[in-house]
C-alpha cells in the first residue's frame, strides 16, 4: 500500500513530446510515486499543434480542462472542449489537432504498467 501525499504545482515539470508538434506532457502521478493502478498526466497542445495517428497498448481516459481541439478516433473526428470526457480503448488508432489560436489542456488517466505506442504512418 502506498502512502498518501500531495504534489504541489511548483514541483510538476512539463516536457515536450518528441513524436508530436507542439505537445507538452506533465506526469502528475505514476508508479514512481507509489500509485499502484493509475497514472495521471496533463497535456498541453499549442495552437496549430498536432499529434500523429498512433495506437497505445493500454486504454486511456481524458478530460478536457481548457480550450477546444479535434480528436480523431478510428475514422471519426470529434471536436471536444472544456468539460468533455473522452475514452480511447487500447489499440485504437487516434490523433489530435488544435485548430484554435490558443493552447488547450487535458488530463489523461491510464492504467499503470507498460504502454507501447505505435505510430500508424
Amino acid at each position: 500500500m502506498s502512502d498518501p501525499f500531495v504534489r504541489r504545482a511548483g514541483a510538476i515539470e512539463s516536457d515536450p513530446v518528441d513524436a508530436a508538434d507542439g505537445l507538452r506532457k506533465a506526469v502528475l502521478l505514476d508508479e514512481s510515486d507509489g500509485t499502484p493502478t493509475l497514472a495521471l498526466r496533463r497535456f498541453t497542445l499549442a495552437p496549430g499543434g498536432s499529434v500523429p495517428e498512433h495506437t497505445n497498448a493500454i486504454e486511456h481516459e481524458q478530460y478536457v480542462l481548457d480550450g477546444e481541439y479535434v480528436v480523431g478516433i478510428d475514422d471519426t473526428e470529434h471536436t471536444v472542449s472544456a468539460g468533455d470526457a473522452v475514452h480511447i480503448p487500447a489499440e485504437t488508432v487516434h490523433w489530435y489537432r488544435n485548430e484554435s489560436d490558443r493552447e488547450v489542456d487535458f488530463l489523461c488517466a491510464v492504467p499503470t504498467g507498460d504502454d507501447t505506442i505505435q505510430l500508424v504512418k
